[in-house]
């Protein structure tokens, strides 16, 4: 047996608590998702937070150091003016990653698996149960034993008498694909009365990005951030995301998507759309029509038609409310009648392990 001996770290001694780097780090990405990627912005809380509550207070180590252990690792680099710090690359996949671990957190614990339909057919895990052998079926599947019992029903000691009908294949589990339109409300409201609603929704879709990179390959995932309009978005893009002095137009947002999905080839298609908020505006003869007060009939039942475009299409809309507003409430009911959907009255706090569990339900679907 051998052991490697490393120089001794005094900040691993204390208590055993985590190492100064990796608790304040923790914090500060925290800070740089609230800050929509403002690294000065973030370092500034941070700072303000260790006056505060002397976050340093028990280790030999400072906001300065944190700030050099940052540009060492790679995870901030100075801008082209060399005035600022932006993130790096290596720090938006780390953003994602953290979202991804703070989600699942909160999840139930259930059986492992790579989300799999109910139905049997040409896939890639094997299951105990057989069936006759057809053509086209995958030689790797083959029931050795069965086929060999088969053939010694009608076999002798002189002749050993293999035919196709003895033949039998172990059924395997189809693996689906789906192709995913996450839409985000940028709208006003989303921090309007001091409440942050933004923050959650930004680590609920950097958490499902990283999840469909990282273990869906075949999966495909959009982004649209809608205001006054909609507009795609890259998954780089999701940390500085910034709420504006916008009005809701989920009109622009679902036919954004549904026109999006149109050019996936995936079977499975679905939309979740995460919103506080009513429909305000839509666009009408090129000019946008706006009603902040109340619901507009108007907007509203072209919101509704749109839904029930995307249901014929066979494209399903999940929606994740995240206001109590009974008036708000009883527009998603509409809107997933009419669009044969899902609808969640979600608090912030299980936003994320909602939309992952129905993300992962959504994958077990039987295919016709």
């Amino acid at each position: 047996m051998h052991f490697r001996y490393l120089k001794w770290d005094d900040r691993f001694s204390k208590g055993g608590k985590t190492p100064a780097f990796s608790r304040l780090f923790d914090l500060f990405q925290q800070l740089l998702t609230i800050a929509s990627g403002d690294v000065a912005q973030a370092l500034k809380w941070l700072t303000d937070l260790d006056k505060q509550y002397g976050l340093t207070r028990d280790d030999d180590y400072s906001i300065g150091d944190f700030i050099q252990e940052l540009q060492d690792k790679n995870y901030i680099k100075p801008d082209e003016s060399g005035s600022l710090f932006v993130p790096t690359a290596k720090t938006e996949r780390s953003l994602r990653q953290r979202s991804l671990e703070e989600i699942f957190k909160g999840l139930k614990k259930g059986p492992q698996g790579s989300h799999k339909s109910s139905q049997q057919g040409t896939g890639t895990d094997r299951e105990p149960e057989t069936r006759s052998w057809q053509f086209g079926d995958d030689t790797h599947n083959i029931d050795s034993v069965g086929t060999i019992m088969n053939t010694l029903r009608h076999s002798s000691i002189d002749r050993f008498d293999l035919t196709e009908d003895d033949l039998l294949v172990h059924e395997t589990d189809h693996n689906t694909a789906v192709a995913t339109v996450l839409m985000i409300d940028l709208s006003h409201s989303m921090i309007l009365y001091g409440e942050d609603r933004i923050t959650p929704a930004k680590t609920v879709a950097m958490g499902l990005a990283e999840l469909i990179l990282n273990q869906y390959a075949k999966d495909t995932l959009d982004i649209i951030a809608f205001g006054n309009d909609a507009w795609a978005v890259s998954i780089d893009e999701l940390p500085y995301l910034k709420v504006g002095p916008f009005h809701t137009n989920t009109l622009a947002g679902l036919e954004l998507a549904r026109h999006i999905l149109q050019r996936r080839k995936n079977t499975n298609k679905q939309i979740f759309m995460i919103t506080d908020g009513k429909p305000s505006a839509m666009y009408e003869n090129g000019r946008l029509y706006k009603n902040s007060f109340g619901l507009d009939r108007k907007i509203v039942n072209r919101v509704l038609d749109e839904a029930v475009k995307c249901r014929r299409e066979k494209i399903p809309i999940t929606t994740f409310m995240i206001a109590s507003d009974p008036y708000l409430q009883n527009f998603v009911r509409d809107l997933t009648e009419a669009n044969s959907g899902r609808a969640y009255f979600a608090s912030l706090d299980n936003l994320g392990g909602y939309i992952f569990e129905d993300y992962i339900r959504n994958r077990r679907k039987r295919v016709l």
